[in-house]
This record gives structure tokens, sequence and C-alpha cells, in this order.
């Protein structure tokens, strides 16, 4: 009897809390004039219809209520933008008012508190790593100087490509091109290969993945209020674990560097450096702006890892699986890249420019299959867009996967066809870019919080796509005749749910 009358005691709460917090929100509502919104539940809010995919739930709910639509996230007020003109509102009208990422509580973690650039808040040490990304890090010049190591790691991957073509062995191609960002990025990074599974950069492999898994990964804390500080889905131990692995290991590289340097003494010259010892000399630098913390340099190459080798890996994998599909681009291709690279000789990024078709597939799959489904930004102030009020510290989320299937913009959206990108002399076309101009393709996000790694994601991802449609046939391996399944996995980078598995037929052969 007593547990029924507790039993009754809690329904009897739950019912009450429900008719307040109904009745706080509706008069809310009426003086403050928000987006359309579905209807929310008690304490979840719309959490049950982002399931099991959000940008396609976004999508759905867009069709039905508009291009911009206002949200309960738990406790955490949202709108969603699904349309270029909304995407521009948000993103260059109003981008003063959008330039906060909102912390979300793994990755504060792991970064440091937001000690990254990433994630950082916006004010004077995000800047300052704007610029420094800009004119140092990832400028044309660096990545001009570090273009002997994207060369050496693409021949390598193709050598290696080429031994399991003439075994007959299948490959999991993301898993093989994971391997080739990584190795780009860490030798870039810290002057380390991750194919060596025993050194350093083997275990950053494994801890970005980790990483990647982690911070992937819905946790109550970021959107129940009440949860913030309860670890109930148990993702506190884990973090932890990761975090002291990560700070130890990069810990042991930067007193390496920093140990070399001495014995240097500044010499190498400029050129030799990589992007750590870029962050020490900005730190040991007395007169900079703002004086870098180790923290921050951790931060900040944890930063590098995790926006560069998954995101490339994937994109070159939706890039093969499109034309496996389609096989009549993937000859056209093959046949640009023939008759300007020729067959004795491997393709190499400074062919890139002369290859407009290979990079109208590549600017075609970011439409379709863009990396970063969704940016993610917070209002740190009330302002209007659209004739609708939009109060501070909302979370916004400009749906990218659905602009680039608006069919208002996209003749044909769901079909892949390279052809859109190009004009009928076989050129560009320059009104259709990729770095974040056009509010109809925004892979790469737009405006200052745009990624700065663009031109590097590009020369990786176009560079391995061509060689391997220049060096190999693609056998997917149940010989069948039908097309691959293009389903979507979940996950922060848009992955394919099922890997593609293929065995490479050698087609050229310029390896020793």
């Amino acid at each position: 009897m007593a547990d029924f009358q507790g039993y009754i005691t809690l329904f009897l709460i739950w019912l009450v809390s429900t008719i307040l917090i109904r009745a706080i929100f509706t008069k809310w509502r009426t003086t403050v004039h928000l987006p359309p919104s579905p209807l929310a539940l008690p304490i979840i809010g719309h959490l049950h219809l982002l399931a099991p995919i959000p940008h396609q739930a976004f999508h759905k709910l867009s069709h039905r209520y508009g291009p911009l639509i206002h949200l309960f996230l738990g406790s955490v007020p949202c709108v969603v933008a699904s349309s270029p003109e909304m995407a521009k509102e948000f993103l260059k009208t109003h981008e003063t008012s959008f330039s906060n990422r909102p912390k979300i509580a793994a990755v504060d973690f792991l970064t440091y508190g937001s000690a990254d650039f990433s994630f950082a808040p916006y004010g004077l040490y995000w800047k300052f790593m704007k610029k420094l990304c800009m004119s140092e890090l990832l400028s044309g010049r660096r990545l001009d100087q570090f273009y002997h190591i994207r060369c050496t790691e693409i021949k390598w991957f193709m050598q290696s490509i080429m031994e399991k073509a003439e075994a007959g062995e299948e490959i999991d191609v993301r898993e093989e091109l994971i391997r080739v960002t990584n190795n780009v990025i860490s030798t870039m990074t810290m002057s380390l290969r991750c194919s060596d599974s025993e050194n350093e950069a083997g275990e950053v492999k494994r801890l970005v993945q980790e990483v990647a898994e982690l911070t992937g990964k819905f946790n109550l804390s970021d959107f129940i209020w009440f949860c913030k500080n309860l670890d109930l889905q148990g993702f506190g131990k884990r973090l932890k674990e990761v975090h002291e692995r990560f700070d130890s290991m990069i810990e042991k590289i930067m007193r390496e560097h920093e140990e070399a340097r001495k014995k240097e003494m500044g010499g190498g010259g400029d050129a030799a450096k990589d992007v750590l010892d870029i962050l020490l000399d900005i730190s040991e630098d007395q007169s900079s702006e703002i004086k870098l913390t180790r923290e921050n340099i951790k931060a900040f190459i944890l930063d590098i890892f995790a926006a560069g080798t998954d995101t490339s890996a994937i994109t070159t994998e939706w890039a093969l699986a499109e034309l496996i599909n389609n096989p009549n681009i993937m000859e056209k291709a093959r046949q640009e890249i023939d008759s300007v690279v020729g067959k004795n000789k491997l393709v190499e990024e400074s062919d890139i420019a002369n290859l407009p078709y290979l990079q109208a597939i590549v600017k075609e799959t970011l439409r379709l299959h863009p990396t970063g489904p969704l940016i993610v930004r917070e209002s740190s102030e009330d302002c209007t867009i659209g004739g609708y009020d939009i109060p501070a510290g909302t979370r916004l989320f400009v749906n990218v996967w659905a602009i680039g299937r608006d069919p208002n913009h996209w003749e044909n959206p769901l079909e892949f066809q390279p052809e859109r990108f190009v004009n009928e002399d076989g050129t560009l076309k320059s009104q259709l870019e990729v770095r974040g101009q056009h509010f109809y393709l925004l892979p790469f996000g737009s405006g200052r919080r745009g990624c700065p790694g663009t031109s590097l994601a590009l020369q990786v991802v176009q560079t391995s796509l061509a060689a391997m449609i220049q060096c190999f046939e693609w056998k997917v391996r149940d010989g069948g005749n039908g097309t691959l399944n293009m389903e979507e996995g979940p996950g922060l980078t848009l992955p394919r749910a099922h890997p593609l598995i293929c065995v490479p037929v050698a087609r050229l052969h310029l390896f020793p």
C-alpha cells in the first residue's frame, strides 16, 4: 500500500510540474515571438524527435514547420536554419551575435577547459589563434613547405594498396584513408608517422579515434539542466582516462621537441619546423600579444588531429562510393587524368588545377555528404531574424546537409552530378565555391568561424582520390551488379553506415 501511495505521489508531482512548465512556456511564447515549434514534452523537450540521425530529423521537421524552427533540446533553447537564406542571416548578417560555440562537456574537458582554437570563446585569444592559423600554421606558404610530406605519404599509400592488389586482398577503404591522413597530419604537426604503431604518433591515432567516439555520443549533462553535474552515463571515467593518456603522450613529445631545439640553438631554418615547433616559438616569444600556455598548445594539437583526419578520409570514401555507383563518371574522371597526367607517372597536387572534372567530383561529394552536416553556434545577445526573436544563449544549428539538397537551389538535388559544377567549356563555375562565400554550399562553414584548414583538406582529398582513380579499378566485395548502399551512420562527421570494402585491381604499374 505504501508503495502504491508513493507512485501516486510521484505521478501527482510529475503532473503538476508538467502543467506549470507548460503554463510558463506558453506565457513566455506570448511575450517573445519565437519561430514555429513542434509540441514539446516535459523535461526532454524535443529530444525525442532527433533520432536516429539529427540532421536528417531536422530536415524532416523543416518540411513541416519551415526553414527556421525553434526547439528545446532538454532545457537548451535552439533554432534550426535549413535554407541558404536563413543561413546567410545567421552566419553573415548577424555573424557577430553567433560567433560563439556552445560549451559541450566532453569537448570542454578534453581540451583543457576549451583552451583550444575550435571551441574557444570568441574573444582576444580566439582572434589571435585565427590570425596565427591564417598567417603561419595553415597558410599557403606553410602548406607549400609541407608539400613533400603529402607527396611522400600519397606514394606510400599507393604502394601499400598496390601490394594488396597484387595479393588479391580486399581492403576497408576508410581504414586505409585514415592511415594516410593521420600520417600527413602527424608528420606535419609533430614529425612523427602514425604508421609506426609503436611510437607516439600511433598512440595519437588511437586517442583521436576514442576522442571522436566520446565527443560524438549524446550526453544528458549537455541538455538536461539537473543532470549537469551528474555522470549518469558513466562518461567521466572514460574521459579522464583518455585525457590523461593524451596529456602524458603530448607532454613527452613536447619535451623531446624542446630538448632538440636547445641542441640546435635555432638552427634548421623555418622550413624544417613542424607545427609544434612554431607553437613553441610563439609560446617563448615575450613580445607576443597573447601568451600561449602549454594547455593551449596541447589543445590545438588535438584540434588538428580531430578535425583533419576522420573528415578527409570519410569525404574520400564517400566520393569513391559515388564513383563506383556511377561508372560513367568514374571513366570520365579517369580519362581526364590520363590526358593531363599521362600513364607513366603518379598524379600529384600540382596536377589538380588542370583537372576541373575531378575537382567537380569532390565538390559534388561535399554537397551531398558534408562531413560537418551541422554548423553549431550560440547567440551571445538578443537579436531578431526573419521577424522572430532569438534570445541570447540560444543554440544555433545550420543544417548544411539539408541546404545542399534544397530543390530551390539544386536541380535534381539527390542525384550525383559533378557536371553541375562545370561550364560547357569544361572550366569550373566560379559561383559554386566551397569556401563559405555561397550559402547554398557550406561544407567548411562560413565567416569568422569557418574551417581554417579548408585548403589542406582539399589538397589531401583531391590528390588521394585522383591517385585511387588513376591507379586502380575498384571491385565491390560481393561482386554483385547492384549499387552500393549509401545509408548514413550516426556520428558528428557523417560516416557511412556500412564500411566500403573493395578489392583494388591494378590498372597502372607506376611503382617498382
